[in-house]
């Protein structure tokens, strides 16, 4: 409990002044800043933005499961993508086309922890500063921005199902 009570201390936008014209930024206490929850899309992102900055039109990008696709595979096909369901999930899997398109997934079936028997997430609610436990297995986004599809992944999981949803 006091490990965590110190960790909220530090966590939250408000410790952080951003001055957006000025392109900086300003703590105003003890902070640590963590971009975990977008550092794949952001390599996508950027890996994309090498590929189109050398005339490459047609390209998949994939960096630890976060993929945008660009143009069309040699066949003429677009970049077909495969989405895994989590184990025991009621649904059939998912195909999606990759067009100038970036798709993220979060979920606790792939990274998650054991401590004294007990299963925990690896995404931490930023409210209690523990590991979600909202019954979320897995939210897939796509959107133009790797590093955006990347967060609202983060974000949607953590948020829960009816608060998700709404967003």
């Amino acid at each position: 409990d006091a490990a965590v009570a110190e960790a909220l201390d530090q966590a939250g936008h408000h410790a952080i002044e951003l001055d957006m014209l000025g392109l900086r930024a300003r703590r105003t206490r003890r902070a640590t800043l963590d971009f975990s929850g977008i550092a794949k899309g952001y390599g996508v992102d950027r890996v994309a933005d090498l590929l189109r900055s050398r005339g490459v039109r047609h390209f998949l990008v994939e960096v630890g499961g976060e993929l945008f696709g660009a143009g069309l595979k040699p066949d003429g096909q677009p970049w077909w993508i495969d989405l895994e369901a989590p184990p025991g999930a009621p649904f059939p899997p998912v195909r999606v086309a990759l067009h100038e398109l970036a798709i993220a997934t979060s979920g606790d079936y792939r990274r998650w922890h054991e401590h004294a028997g007990r299963r925990y997430a690896h995404s931490i609610d930023p409210a209690t500063g523990r590991p979600s436990i909202n019954g979320v297995r897995s939210v897939t986004v796509l959107h133009p921005s790797c590093m955006h599809a990347d967060a609202w992944a983060t974000a949607l999981t953590i948020a829960g199902p009816d608060a998700g949803l709404a967003m």
